[in-house]
């Protein structure tokens, strides 16, 4: 049974549908949907006792066995209207806890769940097992002891810490994967957006690879990093993250916040986006306010609107302030508009690419195979002393890094080459 809220408002229909999605992703069939309009929450019930006993008479009449609610309870609601139904009540929260907790396949992101329903069910514990408090044993130790309640609180606590430390190992082994990254300058390029945007599919087109992809929210939850090259930079590093969605449970978001760092700590972010969603304007500023509560507000952002074959919008690129690509419009399914997607990723990832030649002595050898590694080369002739003059494409400060090193110059011309 799906009780939908509005506040101060009748039930948006795209709420209602994105509700009615998320509970068949957690494997549930809807029996029944009951509707409610509240100038504020009500204390006991959230939806009012008159529509509380409606809710109780449609599950009983439909066969539900759990309720499901498209709004943030309190446990005293949710205790409320469990016993007043008889049956399993669910918030929102509860329901993309849920969702997962059944969708996370790598022992991070197990553990990222894991804490995440922990830190959610601290608060909803219950008193239900009063009648078989502890005892301690041993003179003057008699009393009532440690109740089942106690018990639980203590071993959550203590669960969630040892969560947190593993975690923060975790924490640690990605980070040096980025510092690694860093050092070995390629850039990194996370693909964020609304969840069921095409993030994976576009993600697999752009890398060859295979990974899991379904039409349902949160398809996908645990991070994955591939290589791919592109023209004139060289490689890039392509990072696909958690979809965010609505009223995102701020346990999940402080829980997955080391796997979202993945955004943070990139040079550039693409934003996807479902182009055929009516409401992709408020979409896209739902992404936003999560990006800007893990502090990746200042990161480069490049629109991409997925999914045209939908949509009926041609393949384009429109540039923005600068010169440099703005909004991509593209199909990962049909492949439309990907060559000029990976145009674009190059253009925003380096922006002030510049040629000059290089000038580059035998010491410095090590030099000459850094820019044939990173693809920076675009030419090359040797000298007659054994030295090279070497044409690069590179960023204007990175040529200036080089150019400091012993060894390495602007080529001034006038040297004979090798015939």
């Amino acid at each position: 049974m799906l009780v939908g809220v509005g506040l101060g408002q009748a039930v948006e229909p795209s709420n209602l549908a994105e509700f009615k999605a998320l509970a068949a992703s957690a494997g549930s069939e809807c029996v029944g949907v009951v509707l409610a309009t509240r100038p504020r929450p009500d204390p006991k019930f959230y939806v009012g006792s008159g529509k509380a006993e409606q809710i109780k008479a449609c599950a009983e009449e439909s066969g539900a066995d759990i309720v499901l609610v498209d709004q943030t309870l309190t446990p005293s609601q949710e205790r409320n209207l469990e016993k007043l139904t008889g049956r399993r009540v669910l918030d929102r929260n509860g329901l993309i806890l849920d969702i997962f907790a059944q969708r996370a396949r790598s022992f991070e992101g197990k553990l990222q769940v894991e804490l995440a329903q922990l830190t959610h069910m601290s608060t909803r514990l219950v008193r239900g097992w009063t009648h078989l408090e502890r005892q301690k044993g041993g003179i003057g130790l008699r009393g009532p002891g440690e109740t089942q309640l106690e018990t639980d609180r203590r071993l959550i606590g203590k669960r969630i810490r040892t969560l947190k430390t593993r975690l923060e190992k975790l924490a640690l082994q990605r980070d040096t994967g980025r510092r690694v990254r860093r050092d070995v300058p390629v850039p990194t390029v996370a693909l964020v957006g609304y969840t069921n945007a095409g993030k994976s599919t576009l993600f697999n087109a752009l890398t060859d690879s295979a990974i899991y992809v379904a039409d349902q929210l949160f398809a996908t939850l645990d991070p994955t990093v591939r290589r791919v090259r592109l023209d004139g930079i060289g490689d890039v590093v392509l990072a696909d993250t958690v979809g965010f969605i609505r009223d995102l449970p701020h346990e999940l978001v402080a829980a997955f916040r080391s796997t979202l760092l993945e955004a943070r700590e990139s040079e550039l972010l693409l934003h996807v986006v479902d182009a055929a969603d009516p409401l992709r304007d408020e979409r896209i500023e739902q992404v936003r306010g999560v990006l800007r509560g893990i502090g990746a507000a200042e990161v480069p952002e490049l629109l991409v609107f997925n999914k045209i074959d939908a949509s009926g919008e041609p393949p384009r690129v429109e540039l923005g302030e600068g010169g440099l690509p703005a909004q991509v419009w593209c199909s990962a399914i049909a492949g439309s508009g990907l060559d000029g997607l990976r145009t674009a990723i190059a253009r925003c990832v380096r922006p002030n690419l510049v040629r000059r030649t290089l000038h580059i002595a035998l010491s410095a050898a090590a030099v000459r195979s850094e820019l044939y590694r990173r693809n920076a080369l675009r030419a090359e002739r040797q000298l007659e002393d054994g030295s090279w003059e070497i044409d690069v494409e590179l960023e204007s400060q990175e040529i200036a890094v080089l150019t400091g090193r012993r060894g390495v110059e602007l080529a001034a011309g006038g040297r004979k080459h090798v015939s």
